[in-house]
């Protein structure tokens, strides 16, 4: 080894996606203002590619099964927060007894924000509706009363406000796909805009 030379010094820190840093906060980035839902007039709703729909109002989401997911999450305005804890019922409760043929699904929000993705990425652990984050209930400003929890993807794909899904046979853009960012949105892959 020539002397002097150490080589590049190695992160004793987490491993992070690329261009990715950590944070011990948790920003709030909104492309709006927020939303203030009610539970008692809040619905969630699937509804198929042949127009069956699917509903539960805010009870019926506490009836159903819950999970305590500690994830990892990362925004595409490269901040990272690890270890965080939330509590929701997992997609695949709720697509449970869902017949459908699609492979693709438009998340739609209050407040009109919209999201694509696809199906199996909702699917098999990988997605919640989250209504807890912290032990607390999930602030309106992070996306309270319950908000779309999809980890493995950029953070703007867990909608904020969630009030249903649309199952699609086509991919369809929702509303920051439209202004030119990923359609996937894999943060390992750096898939920040269209054509990364």
């Amino acid at each position: 080894m020539t002397p002097g030379f150490r080589g590049r010094p190695r992160s004793s820190g987490p491993e992070l996606p690329p261009g990715q840093y950590l944070t011990e906060d948790f920003p709030v980035l909104s492309a709006g203002p927020t939303p203030r839902v009610l539970t008692d007039r809040w619905e969630f709703v699937i509804s198929t590619e042949a127009g069956q729909e699917y509903r539960w109002g805010w009870a019926d989401l506490m009836n159903l099964p819950s999970e305590t997911p500690t994830v990892d999450i990362h925004c595409v305005t490269k901040w990272s927060k690890l270890g965080t804890a939330w509590q929701g019922v997992s997609l695949d409760t709720l697509m449970s007894d869902v017949d459908t043929a699609a492979d693709f699904a438009l998340v739609h929000s209050y407040g009109g924000y919209t999201t694509n993705l696809p199906l199996e990425d909702l699917l098999d652990g990988q997605a919640w509706i989250a209504y807890r984050y912290d032990g607390a209930d999930l602030a309106p400003e992070h996306g309270g009363p319950a908000r779309l929890l999809v980890p493995h993807l950029y953070f703007w794909k867990s909608a904020k406000w969630v009030r249903g899904i649309q199952l699609l046979l086509d991919d369809e853009p929702g509303f920051w796909e439209s202004a030119g960012y990923h359609d996937y949105g894999d943060p390992w892959r750096e898939q920040r805009y269209q054509g990364d």
